[in-house]
């Protein structure tokens, strides 16, 4: 498969739909808008994993791990498997390319008809539920979602599936298979992607390396990138601000460095921004846009619920369960644990639409099956509720859990406990903050002392009777931790509503533009979980896709697009492009000063802004895709983007793209003198462009000025985007020795397809440079 990110310099300076998160509100989005004939940038804060690359040992899995402990103001803190720490109620949510969708148990089930009737949603929304249901319709189409085949194409019956089946019966409740978003067979998927078959591995919530499981990095990322729509990762989206007939996004760069210098934001204009980056992100975003003047309603952050998740174990059961994931030990034939979920038992039928809930099991991942005999061993102890009593069970019970903790997970008692994850329906009061310190907090004191909490583990415990095993609720569901909730499908925060008194965003997502009315602001939405109003009382994704896919009809329409959903029948290539080697990069800063009027002299314009007190400043990161490509290439070619510092031209920082970069390049034959030449256009948050020249001369007298040769660069600044505008000024910038050895700490391999090959082209880079400065330098000895 194919990478669908870009890399970062390839970004450019306006687009007409710019798009944060890429979970199914942010992809759905990208891919609606480009198959609109839109251009399209999609930023997501997490990196890109391709199948094989996602965790499989405890080591690899702790190394995703991102505790936010409520406090998300670290920029460069980047982890697949993201915990936010909350009072009262704790948020897991996936940070990657796909979003939550990477590590989700990709169940698309729709909300009881109850749940979208209710008056917490638009009118627009309870009047038209044809639309909801035509976004239904197109959601399925891309996901492709289908039930477990059980005795069909060497799939085997689950024991988890059967034990499931028992517990329904046992409680005299309705049990069926689900739709899932997995893969079933080897194919070419509909968007061009080939996806091998499921191996029934059972590690869908580490993230699949299979390739079986349907993410967005599947189908809606990929169908976006056919249609021109540009992606990049590792971007930490931090506010947006209106311009005059724009919206300007400001982001950091994860992991280029940047945060080593204390630089600036960087930012890009859109006509259109969409937000999708969830719950947390999206409302977070806003709030702090919000801080700096974007009116909102007062309703932001309000109305967040944890779709009254709850997650709880059967502990220890009469039946086997199977439900281990195989982690490094899956291999490519059908295993007998199964997609992470497979069926469920729906108790959504009830007189009182908020006593309703779905029960459906899991699956132990396999990176952390080596934590879970003790642990579960653990909790039954302290928390746990044996379901069957008898001196023969009790040593049976007893005989399994020695044979689990010193033969493992594979064995004995955990070999035989099932995962269930209920949903129900919480009051939905919980609120979204930021802070003094501007980091988000989450707010809902109390919520797992909800009556509906205790009815949840009553029927855990039913299932678990059915089995014979020990009811383990949710580690943290206890009076010792206050009765703290984790939830899985955080929801809310950025609510829909007919007014901005009610809520945040009207019925297809748009953001409302001040406290009160229905005043809107032009070209800024939110699509994903965030604007849904209340717990849906299952597993959300469809409901959020829906949304999704019904505001993108609904735009195209207002906007005069035309909106197609179907599919090429034969790709002739997967959409993305392949890396042609391992690149290099590094991030650099330099300070000086220009002199405004000094067109002639660059130690002249550099007196002269001394004088004035007219310092400039860049902090530039430079890129080349192929370090084999780049040594071999006489022009020496690298890509640079960046931010540039000028405070007597402007107050905020300007943002240099599509910038150039050449190492060494030869003046003339017969010369001994080499230029390392800097060029890039700059935006100005205030909608001027400027064009940027500079170079560093590789040749002098003697050897010593080898060190402010290679460390010195001479600038030029134009009005406009090129050489061709009036220029403003001349000087000189230097880099300083702390910023240098800063520097060196930025040198990193780019999509390295090793680490033996990522050390490599960094030694080739160093290798490089050091023998051209030798080379020039030792000619005049």
């Amino acid at each position: 498969m194919k990478r669908l990110a870009k890399p970062l310099t390839a970004l450019k300076s306006s687009y007409d739909y710019l798009v944060i998160g890429s979970g199914y509100g942010g992809s759905i989005a990208a891919s609606r808008m480009a198959r609109c004939g839109q251009s399209v940038c999609l930023f997501e804060k997490g990196k890109e994993f391709l199948p094989g690359e996602f965790p499989d040992t405890l080591i690899k899995a702790s190394g995703e791990m991102n505790f936010i402990g409520g406090k998300s103001g670290n920029l460069e803190k980047n982890g697949l498997y993201e915990f936010t720490m909350g009072s009262g109620i704790n948020v897991f949510k996936g940070c990657g390319l796909g979003g939550t969708s990477l590590v989700n148990a990709n169940v698309s089930i729709e909300p009881e008809s109850r749940v979208m009737d209710d008056n917490a949603w638009p009118q627009a929304i309870r009047e038209d539920l044809d639309s909801f249901k035509r976004g239904v319709s197109r959601a399925r189409k891309m996901l492709r979602p289908n039930p477990y085949p059980e005795k069909k194409n060497g799939y085997p019956l689950l024991k988890k599936t059967e034990a499931m089946r028992k517990s329904a019966a046992h409680m005299s409740a309705p049990f069926r298979l689900l739709d899932i978003n997995v893969n079933f067979e080897d194919q070419t998927n509909h968007v061009g992607v080939y996806q091998p078959k499921c191996t029934n591995c059972g590690d869908c919530v580490t993230g699949c390396n299979i390739g079986a499981k349907n993410t967005t990095a599947m189908n809606y990322l990929p169908d976006a990138c056919s249609h021109g729509a540009e992606i990049f990762t590792e971007i930490n989206v931090r506010y947006i601000k209106k311009g005059k007939d724009h919206w300007q996004v400001y982001f950091h760069p994860i992991g280029i460095g940047r945060d080593l210098f204390d630089a600036p934001l960087l930012f890009v204009k859109a006509k259109n921004v969409i937000l999708g980056a969830g719950s947390l992100g999206s409302t977070e975003i806003l709030l702090r846009s919000a801080k700096i003047g974007l009116k909102v309603s007062k309703k932001l952050g309000h109305r967040f619920t944890g779709n009254g998740d709850v997650l709880g174990f059967g502990y220890n059961n009469d039946v086997r369960i199977n439900g281990i994931g195989l982690g490094k030990k899956g291999t490519e034939q059908i295993a007998n644990v199964g997609p992470c979920i497979t069926s469920v038992i729906d108790l959504r039928e009830r007189e009182k639409l908020e006593d309703g809930m779905t029960l459906e099991e899991g699956t132990i991942p396999g990176p952390i099956r080596g934590l879970m005999p003790k642990a579960l061993f653990t909790f039954s102890r302290l928390v746990g509720k044996d379901s069957d009593r008898g001196f023969i069970d009790y040593f049976k019970e007893k005989w399994r859990e020695i044979r689990s903790l010193f033969l493992g997970p594979f064995h004995g008692a955990l070999a035989r406990s099932q995962v269930y994850l209920v949903m129900t329906h919480d009051d939905g009061n919980g609120t979204l903050k930021m802070n003094a310190e501007g980091k988000l907090t989450i707010n809902w004191e109390g919520v797992g002392k909800q009556e509906i909490f205790k009815k949840v583990n009553s029927e855990m415990y039913q299932a678990t009777e059915a089995l014979g095993g020990t009811k383990i609720p949710n580690p943290t569901w206890n009076r010792l931790m206050n009765y703290d909730l984790v939830t899985v499908h955080p929801l809310g925060g950025c609510g829909m509503a007919d007014t901005a008194d009610l809520g945040v965003v009207n019925h297809k997502g748009q953001v409302f533009e001040g406290e009160m009315g229905n005043a809107l602001h032009e070209g800024l939405y939110v699509m994903d979980g965030a604007i849904i109003p209340r717990p849906v009382g299952t597993n959300p994704l469809l409901t959020i896709s829906a949304l999704a896919e019904r505001a993108c009809e609904l735009i195209a329409q207002e906007k005069g697009y035309e909106l197609s959903d179907e599919f090429e029948e034969n790709h002739s290539a997967s959409p993305g492009e392949q890396p042609p080697g391992t690149g290099v990069q590094f991030t650099e800063t330099m300070k000086g000063f220009i002199g405004w009027g000094e067109t002639a002299d660059f130690d002249a314009g550099y007196e002269k802004g001394k004088a004035e007190n007219t310092p400039f400043e860049f902090t530039l990161t430079i890129q080349t895709e192929d370090i084999d490509d780049f040594v071999a290439r006489e022009d020496h070619p690298g890509a640079m983007l960046g931010s540039m510092s000028v405070p007597s031209l402007i107050e905020e920082a300007l943002t240099a793209y599509q910038g150039e970069f050449n190492l060494f390049v030869q003046e003339k034959a017969e010369s001994r003198q080499k230029k390392m030449r800097y060029m890039a256009n700059l935006l100005s948050p205030d909608g001027g462009d400027y064009y940027f020249e500079g170079f560093k001369d590789i040749e002098n007298d003697y050897v010593v000025d080898a060190w402010k040769d290679t460390t010195t660069l001479f600038i030029a600044l134009y009005e406009g985007t090129g050489p061709h505008g009036k220029m403003l000024g001349k000087g000189k910038l230097v880099i300083k020795v702390a910023d240098l050895l800063r520097q060196l700490r930025t040198v990193k391999a780019i999509h390295p397809r090793s680490k033996e090959e990522g050390i490599k082209a960094i030694a080739s880079f160093g290798k490089f440079f050091a023998g051209n400065v030798f080379e020039t330098y030792s000619k005049i000895i």
